[in-house]
């Protein structure tokens, strides 16, 4: 009977990879059954595709972590607050994992995914997911699931269902992710054919079950860039939608598998270099070539003050970068030099407390903060509206502790300047840009600079002409 049940097991295995099912027949078969009708792999679509998908160059990102985001912690508290997204001048929300979370050597970790193809009754139900994205396409925004394709729960059905699936020592035994402290997860073995094709099939179920408009892929510098070739290709062939892709990785592959974003990581150290340990502004010069080596046409880098592992580990960006005004000079610099800003929830209300892992124990404390709310909503009206601060080319003018930089789109030319140190500093303007009127793009009215200009401490100002 075992090896009747293996052999239709790998029967049935061999015949849903080809994309159809019917019977699994014996050597001498009886009076032949009843013809099967293949079964469809691609799932009932629900909604409308939407339309509004910005481009990846126009993206403001804001990230959603569920159970810090509400005091009830589901679906709906979030769609409750939608249009608090879309009025701070974000397009794109991206959530965390919304998938059921193993128990087995858990830790309560959102990515440790038990079913790729469920959600978590913590939250909510699919139908309160669709809510969701109902409501955000409504209101103009997209929507992007968080993905997790490296490894999964010990409770997985998988495990026991496919255990060739998994990475494995010479003894057989199944591994955590290498070279980590992931306990609580399970490696996927990313040479096995099969585990692959199941993985890219549960990735496009949610386009179509959910109407989500891409995926942030969780830890992508550890599968392989074929993998990711093969799942951003399959992801692309679905003509119905447009998706938006960000790799949370900093290989350049990335962007040959067709990623339209990485991430800051870099970058991000370079704030903590400049702002924590007096670093020279002209750092983030460098860090900025470096991150889009082997970006082209449009893709962009993904950049933050903070996201929901730094926030923990590291602190809020008050913490951070040396008060209210210091985080809010860093994210000028993170939003404007080049890139797609990424807004973590509550950094807009200033919030000084980190939300710790697993993410339970602390919720985001609502419109205490309208000065830095409106400050946030401020610099991304003026960055929203200036194709030249969206995506123009930049040129560096930055001092040691002043970052400057100028960026042009068209006849559009935009000037932006950023004291990151907690004393006033005078800039000295170059050359080229001395005795220069521009309109203050932030307050209005008119500004000429002369040959220096006095900032305050973590003072910023942009300028447009």
């Amino acid at each position: 009977m075992a090896l009747l049940q293996m052999a239709v097991r790998k029967c049935l295995i061999l015949l849903l990879a080809a994309g159809f099912l019917s019977g699994c027949k014996s050597d001498n078969p009886a009076t032949p059954g009843p013809v099967i009708p293949p079964v469809s792999t691609t799932p009932t679509q629900y909604g409308t595709p939407f339309a509004g998908v910005p481009e990846r160059q126009d993206a403001v990102i804001y990230q959603v972590n569920m159970r810090a985001f509400s005091q009830g912690g589901k679906f709906s508290g979030v769609t409750a607050r939608l249009d608090s997204i879309k009025a701070l001048g974000a397009n794109v929300i991206y959530l965390m994992p919304i998938y059921p979370i193993g128990q087995v050597k858990g830790v309560n970790s959102p990515y440790a995914v038990k079913d790729y193809r469920g959600v978590n009754a913590e939250f909510g139900t699919l139908d309160d997911l669709r809510t969701l994205v109902d409501a955000a396409h409504a209101r103009g925004l997209s929507v992007m699931l968080d993905w997790v394709a490296n490894h999964t729960s010990w409770d997985n059905a998988w495990i026991s269902d496919h255990s060739d699936w998994y990475l494995q020592n010479s003894s057989g035994i199944i591994q955590s992710p290498p070279n980590t402290n992931y306990t609580d997860v399970a490696q996927l073995n990313f040479n096995n054919a099969a585990m692959r094709l199941e993985m890219i099939s549960a990735m496009k179920s949610w386009v179509y079950t959910a109407n989500v408009d891409g995926f942030r892929c969780d830890y992508a510098d550890a599968p392989p860039t074929d993998f990711w070739k093969q799942a951003v290709d399959t992801l692309r062939n679905i003509k119905t939608h447009k998706l938006l892709l960000l790799a949370e990785g900093t290989r350049s592959s990335h962007f040959t598998s067709g990623f339209d974003y990485i991430f800051g990581f870099n970058f991000y150290g370079g704030l903590w270099d400049v702002y924590r340990r007096g670093a020279a502004a002209t750092t983030f010069d460098g860090l900025n070539t470096k991150e889009y080596a082997g970006a082209t046409g449009t893709q962009q880098v993904v950049r933050y003050t903070t996201n929901h592992d730094v926030n923990g580990s590291d602190g809020t960006p008050v913490a951070l970068f040396g008060g209210d005004a210091g985080a809010m000079s860093a994210f000028v610099i993170a939003s404007c030099y080049k890139g797609v800003p990424m807004i973590y929830n509550g950094q807009e209300s200033g919030m000084t407390t980190a939300i710790p892992f697993p993410f339970t124990s602390v919720k985001v404390n609502w419109d205490t903060r309208p000065d830095i709310t409106r400050a946030y909503k401020q610099l991304l009206k003026a960055r929203n509206g200036s194709a030249a601060l969206r995506h123009g080319t930049p040129t560096a003018y930055s001092s040691a502790d002043v970052c400057a930089f100028t960026k042009t789109e068209g006849n559009e030319q935009v000037l932006v300047l950023v004291n990151v140190r907690n004393a006033t500093k005078t800039y000295t303007v170059p050359a080229a840009l001395a005795n220069t009127t521009w309109t203050n793009a932030l307050q209005g009215g008119a500004v000429t600079l002369g040959e220096q200009v006095s900032l305050l401490p973590y003072g910023y100002m942009i300028l447009k002409k």
